[in-house]
């Protein structure tokens, strides 16, 4: 079995990833901020179901500093890079953002190199795919590339297109160390405790009956499980070199189809999830108080269309289907207490 350094190991598919190589024999080292945290993690893992013992390491390392990321991935045979600001709301400074992507990504690769790593695998997004270009008709792919300086990309989309691209380009001009990225979309899927992606929290808001309707949104969905299941295709299969691979599960999903398998499949605990269409004009008069309703006009009324078939083609990954991801997420919330229904019911 290999050593592998998952970066971000408290985060959503960080943890994931973590649990799935424990259970494939690995020896894993996992990097977050601040080793006070280190039982916290321990105990979402334990959620997890495992046992991680001894085949577990923690180190202290940040994205903004070089410090620990030695020591962090020395001896280690891969690295899963899963580590990348995503915040609830919008930066005043979209630097916030890009400049903790993209050196961050340049700081692992570096250090990886240096260790004698055999292969990188980024977590970059369907962010660096499908934004700031006319829409098409046709699905987005893996040759398909963002353009940060298109009209209404946000700072996150930007953060990630600009630290892939930045990835790509080191292993090109230094070499002697292999890449392969994964392009996941909105990532739903069971949560282990509350520091979960920002995606987890539209379920949770539906669920609990705190949006007044559903925007004309669409994206795609995946499941975090599938996620960290293709990161451990793309750390050791030899056809995933110098490739990227989208991670999605059928086809884009509108927030009001969401809400409609919430309300089939959850029952009860559903029923504050609305289902009534919010008018675009309603969101962008809510745009002119709210940061983070601004952010997401430029999607407005577009509906994508993406596919995984090129990672289901090489790698053999077979994704959960869209209504599992998102039902395990309301499963998930609702049995930790995390949802108005069961705070409820524990009270």
């Amino acid at each position: 079995m290999s050593k592998v350094l998952v970066t971000g190991g408290s985060g959503f598919i960080g943890s994931h990833a973590i649990l799935q190589l424990l259970a494939a024999g690995h020896e894993v080292r996992t990097t977050i901020r601040n080793l006070a945290r280190e039982g916290e993690v321990r105990a979402l893992l334990k959620e997890g179901g495992a046992a991680p013992g001894d085949r577990l390491a923690f180190f202290a390392a940040d994205l903004m500093s070089d410090d620990g990321w030695d020591e962090a991935v020395a001896g280690c045979d891969y690295v899963l890079h899963v580590a990348s600001p995503f915040p609830s709301g919008v930066p005043k400074d979209e630097n916030e953002l890009i400049v903790p992507a993209r050196e961050g990504a340049l700081r692992v690769l570096r250090a990886a190199k240096k260790a004698g790593v055999r292969r990188v695998v980024l977590t970059s997004s369907f962010a660096a795919v499908g934004y700031g270009k006319p829409q098409q008709a046709a699905p987005y792919d893996e040759k398909d590339w963002t353009n940060p300086d298109g009209a209404g990309v946000s700072p996150y989309v930007k953060s990630k297109t600009i630290a892939e691209r930045a990835a790509w380009d080191f292993v090109e001009k230094e070499g002697g160390l292999e890449l392969a990225v994964v392009n996941p979309v909105a990532v739903f899927g069971p949560v282990l405790g509350r520091d979960y992606s920002t995606s987890i929290l539209l379920v949770q808001r539906l669920m609990d009956g705190a949006m007044p309707g559903v925007p004309d949104i669409s994206f795609g969905v995946v499941d975090v499980r599938d996620v960290a299941d293709l990161h451990i295709r793309a750390m050791t299969d030899p056809a995933a070199k110098g490739e990227r691979f989208i991670a999605i599960a059928g086809d884009f999903m509108s927030i009001g189809e969401i809400a409609e398998v919430l309300k089939a499949r959850m029952g009860e605990a559903a029923r504050r999830a609305p289902t009534r269409r919010l008018p675009n004009w309603v969101l962008r008069l809510a745009a002119l108080r709210d940061p983070a309703v601004k952010q997401i006009l430029p999607e407005l009324g577009k509906h994508k269309h993406s596919t995984g078939a090129k990672a289901e083609r090489v790698l053999g990954w077979r994704p959960r289907s869209r209504e599992e991801a998102i039902v395990a997420t309301a499963d998930s919330l609702l049995r930790l207490g995390l949802l108005k229904e069961s705070a409820s019911k524990a009270a």
